[in-house]
């Protein structure tokens, strides 16, 4: 036990039992308690061995390392899902069978081994995407590790350690604060060396200023703003030094329960709405291809099963292995018919293009399924602090006085930045300044330790943010000796007007601000040796103690009591806008200095260094006028509010900051009317959890406001609400926002302001830190979401149109028209370059002016289904049809197909094709393709090898008929007569692409081989786009009928998911 704590009984057991049980509220019990309660002497600090002995308790001072997803688990987690299920099964089979018809030396050994390859590759790289995506949620528990302090300077066994690693910290250290530091733990603050102490807390409590500690205990159920006296680890000092004992550490720190959170929101993290759509339509794919598969071996059954019934009872079972390895092929192709291979990668491709387009728009997105949820966010739940608000703060009204004692000068300050040329000051007077505002200039100028500088595009301020904003203030009002007063829109530098005043005065002593007085003061000494003091402070406390005024002409009289009053009933309108207000003053008789030079020997020194010789120093001082400061809101919300509004989505401010100010920038924003009644629309953190119905309270319409709100509050608001089945979209950029930011179904965290922790934690980064970026992107996501629609309904029916023609080849008896590794070919390749073309349509006009989809919106609706299920009809009929047309007929719609020499057979013929053995006198001629000629020895083969001509029809025809169909997928129901193909030009080219594709493997030889197919002459050309070309003419007839009914339609979608509802 250390030194100090020998006087201290062991009447209360300090453990983790103890500690466990019950948070010892320190910020609630004086100082005396607290090195009580831990057993310390702030003299002497903590003994080695008790410091041993807490840690064998406590453990070190560093967040949990939680142990990542194994690579293993990770790699399941991509195989749950029903789409990559039915894929991997028809890869496997299909190897199989590769493998059992290379074993027994049949043909096109190549052929059969590319399409499980290809399906595997696919299943790979959409793998590696899904793996590389979830262990970037890893980053933000470390980037979480990185704001914590790494060193801090210690008091134990009575001597100093000024450079302790911070994770060897205990509860009951005694540690000592310097401006700069970061804090390394959570501490109660027990003295302070300075006369003030102030630290940057905003990145875990969201305030928008310092906030100054106190050694004085609060109540016990204060939120964590309220606890002044409380330091939290992560934090930064940014003015003074103070003396603090260490009371949590580690994971029970306030930046520990943010880690657990986020840890918490990591796992509980959900599939996003378009993901959830395409595993119901992947569940009920499975559905369909089993049935379908059951049909086509139920039909198929007879020739490879068949049996004799004697005495009324089958007997005599014969089994063809080969012909039902043959079917069971066609399960198989039938499989990979109806699975749209292509549609992970282009709708990863689509959404990688809409990552472009948001970043051109500034808003970067880190995950990309983040960019098609946007489309779908109901709530906006916004912080406001450097989102709403610009972050900078920004003097908003300057207060003068006028020409007699009974009169002010109210003055507009605008500009929203640092930037000393946004805006100017209305009304303000033409030629030189009077002696009053030359004052209030002075001041402003040189009672101030702050400045501004450039940092890339914008400016930042250096120091105290209000003392910043008083600086800019100067620079707007001018000086005195320059031409330009009242805008420094001509300035080079951008302090020019405070190096003036400082060339003019300077500045030889400084009376520090503190909390008693409120108050800082300077005293300067003019060119001409005159001493003044220059104060700036809370209005009231500058008011109490200055005995005369300043008029507009410089002139002093006496300050009675009608001056106080008019001077404190603009304070008033001021304040009640949210301004924080700032008085400044001056006294030119200061007899102690009028001597005195900055010398340490003067005897006037001495005063300077007792700070409670302040307030008599700062007496009867010359009140000269005040300033409205505050955090101002940006110029471009108000409209991106509005259009929210119109777009049905709902916004709900949710902030640390204190109430009154977060009410006045919502009003002035446009979140609640500049008249509204707000009492039961904004409500502090802590009132909203104590409301009964928290999910009815949510379900208001308009805005919301929730202010002094900590990490747990925004948390379980962005539950209640996704729980409520909205989709949710948070914005923040502190440590404080990490957690909420993960488990929203879109964090969106700031790129300027944001700490590293948010970012990591985020979907999607707004490089400018602007909420009107946000909405942007929304209509972009929109728009995505349509497009992608429009592509999956255009592969959707080009699969139906391959399942049917599958169907109808078992059904009919006929040969088997393409073969697995064609359709792949269509599926991924051909059926590729137009599905993404389909993501470049332009957004529509009114596409911000619609209500959010509902997150239980179909993908496919039951009119589009039917209107598909048409066009696939259709797609089958005229893949199937072309090749009975070879087969069967010479010429057709007056086109010869009998240049090529082949064969005529019957229809009967054709769909009994393997009783060939079994024809007498059956024969076939030869036939050439593309400079082939195709001999039969055995006159069967001709429905076997024989069949590669009308097979290349039929592909031909797929191909081009899912190139016209995507003509039809450029508007859900719009014609081609009022959306024609030019208007996406991209999806011009990528048709002329996969034309392309499809004649390079028709006409170099080795492709061909591999794809088992031959060249078309112009006339067999002429044949595939007869029979392609009216699937145009079909869809348009279906639209028509669609847009006839569409109100029909609607109002019926609406009374049923009315009925849902009830």
């Amino acid at each position: 036990m250390g030194k100090g704590a020998q006087n201290y009984g062991k009447k209360d057991s300090f453990d983790k039992r103890s500690s466990n049980r019950e948070i010892f509220p320190a910020w609630a019990k004086d100082v005396g308690e607290c090195e009580e309660k831990f057993q310390v002497n702030r003299e002497c600090g903590l003994s080695k061995e008790e410091v041993e002995k807490r840690r064998q308790i406590f453990g070190y001072n560093e967040l949990e390392h939680h142990e990542g997803t194994s690579i293993f688990k990770l790699i399941l987690d991509q195989l749950n899902d029903t789409l990559v299920r039915i894929l991997l099964a028809a890869a496997v089979v299909s190897f199989v069978l590769a493998w059992y018809d290379g074993d027994e030396g049949g043909e096109m050994e190549i052929t059969a081994f590319v399409e499980p390859l290809v399906i595997f590759l696919i299943l790979i790289v959409n793998a590696i995407v899904g793996i590389w995506q979830e262990t970037n949620a890893e980053k933000a528990l470390e980037a979480l590790k990185e704001i914590q302090s790494e060193h801090a300077m210690v008091l134990r066994d009575g001597k100093r350690v000024s450079n302790l690693p911070a994770k060897e910290l205990v509860p009951g250290d005694i540690v000592e604060l310097r401006i700069g530091d970061k804090v390394p733990a959570d501490m109660r603050v027990l003295s302070l060396v300075s006369s003030t102490f102030r630290v940057e807390q905003g990145s875990l409590t969201g305030e928008s200023e310092a906030v100054s500690k106190t050694v004085k205990a609060v109540a016990e159920d204060s939120d964590i703003q309220g606890k002044k006296c409380m330091v939290f680890a992560g934090t930064t000092v940014v003015n003074g030094n103070c003396i603090c004992l260490v009371t949590q550490i580690g994971m029970d720190t306030e930046i520990g329960k943010v880690h657990s959170q986020i840890q918490e929101a990591s796992e509980s993290e959900e599939d996003t709405p378009l993901k959830k759509k395409l595993n119901e339509f992947g569940e009920a794919l499975t559905a369909i291809i089993g049935v379908v598969c059951i049909l086509v071996w139920l039909i198929n059954v007879k020739y490879f099963l068949t049996w004799e019934y004697v005495d009324g009872w089958p007997r005599n079972f014969k089994f063809s292995f080969e012909k039902c390895t043959y079917y069971f092929e066609i399960a198989v192709a039938l499989a990979v018919a109806a699975i749209p291979e292509g549609l992970p990668a282009v709708i990863t491709t689509c959404l990688a293009l809409g990552t472009r387009k948001m970043a051109q728009k500034n808003a970067l997105v880190r995950k990309l399924p983040s960019v098609e949820t946007l489309g779908c966010t109901t709530v906006i739940c916004s912080d406001k602090t450097g989102t709403l608000t610009t972050n900078q703060m920004a003097a908003a009204k300057l207060v003068a006085m006028g020409s007699s004692a009974d009169s002010l000068r109210p003055f507009d300050v605008e500009g929203t930045t640092y930037d000393p040329c946004d805006g100017k000051i209305r009304g303000w007077p033409i030629g030189r300044m009077d002696a009053n505002l030359q004052m209030i200039a002075k001041i402003s100028a040189l009672c101030n330790d702050a400045g501004v500088e450039r940092s890339g595009n914008h400016y930042v301020s250096i120091g105290i943010p209000t003392e910043a904003a008083l600086k800019v203030l100067a620079e707007k009002m001018g000086h005195p000796e320059s031409s330009d007063s009242g805008s420094s829109s001509s300035h080079t530098n951008e302090l020019r007007c405070s190096q003036l005043w400082k060339q003019m005065e300077h500045r030889i002593a400084t009376l520090e601000f503190d909390r008693d007085r409120k108050s800082m003061s300077v005293i300067v000494n003019s060119r001409s040796g005159k001493k003044t003091l220059l104060v700036k402070g809370a209005v009231e406390n500058v008011l109490e103690r200055s005995s005369f005024m300043q008029l507009l002409d410089g002139s002093i009289v006496k300050l009675n009591q009608h001056s106080r009053d008019l001077i404190l009933k603009s304070l008033n309108e001021m304040s009640t806008s949210a301004l924080r207000c700032l008085g400044f003053a001056y006294k030119d008789d200061l007899s102690e200095f009028a001597t005195y030079n900055g010398d340490e020997e003067h005897p006037a020194h001495q005063l300077l260094l007792n700070p409670s010789s302040y307030s008599s120093i700062e007496s009867n001082l010359i009140f000269a006028g005040m300033a409205g400061l505050r955090d101002p809101p940006r110029k471009e919300v108000r409209q991106a509010i509005e259009d929210c509004r119109a777009a049905g989505i709902r916004v709900m401010v949710i902030t640390g900051d204190n109430k009154n100010t977060a009410e006045a920038i919502c009003r002035e924003i446009g979140v609640f009317g500049s008249h509204e009644d707000i009492s039961s629309r904004s409500l502090t953190g802590k009132d909203f959890m104590e409301v009964a119905d928290k999910k009815s309270y949510l379900r208001q319409s308009g805005g919301l406001l929730f202010s002094r709100a900590e990490p747990r509050h925004k948390q379980d608001i962005v539950k209640l609400l996704k729980e409520d089945g909205e989709v949710v979209a948070m914005t923040g950029d502190g440590v404080n926002d990490a957690p909420a930011l993960k488990l929203a179904d879109i964090g969106i965290a700031m790129g300027i302001a944001g700490t590293e922790v948010a970012k990591e934690a985020s979907d999607m980064v707004l490089a400018d830190d602007n909420f009107s970026t946000i909405v942007a992107a929304v209509g972009e996501g929109r728009s995505i979401y349509n497009n992608m629609k429009a592509f999956i309904r255009y592969m959707i029916s080009s699969n139906i149109g391959e399942v049917v023609s599958i169907f109808l080849t078992a059904a009919l008896g006929i040969p088997e028209g393409m073969i697995p590794v064609q359709l792949l070919w269509v599926n991924l390749v051909t059926d590729g370059p137009p599905a993404t073309a389909l993501g470049f349509n332009p957004q529509d006009k009114d596409i911000m002016k619609k209500p959010p989809r509902r997150s239980d919106d179909s993908l496919i609706s039951a009119w589009i289904l039917f209107r598909y299920l048409v066009i696939g009809l259709y797609v089958g009929i005229a893949t199937v049809g072309v090749f009975i047309i070879w087969y069967t007929h010479s010429s057709f719609l007056g086109i010869d197909l009998s240049r090529d020499g082949h064969s005529l057979v019957s229809y009967s013929q054709l769909s009994n094709w393997d009783q060939c053995s079994s024809w007498e006198g059956f024969s076939v001629s030869p036939f050439t393709a593309g400079g082939l000629q195709f001999k039969f020895d055995d006159p069967c083969d001709y429905f076997r090898s024989g069949k590669i001509k009308a097979s290349t029809l039929s592909l031909s025809v797929l191909v081009a008929i899912e190139m016209f169909n995507s003509l039809n997928a450029l508007s859900e129901d719009g014609s081609l007569l009022t959306m024609p193909p030019w208007v996406n030009p991209w999806l011009l080219l990528a048709m002329s692409i996969s034309f392309g594709l499809h004649f390079l493997i028709l006409y170099v030889p080795f492709l061909a081989q591999v794809f088992g197919i031959v060249p078309l002459s112009l006339n067999e050309w002429l044949l595939v786009l007869a029979v392609s070309l009216p699937v145009i003419l079909i869809d348009e007839m279906l639209k028509f009928v669609g847009r006839c009914t569409s109100g029909l339609r609607a109002s019926s979608g609406s009374k049923s998911s009315k009925q849902k509802a009830e």
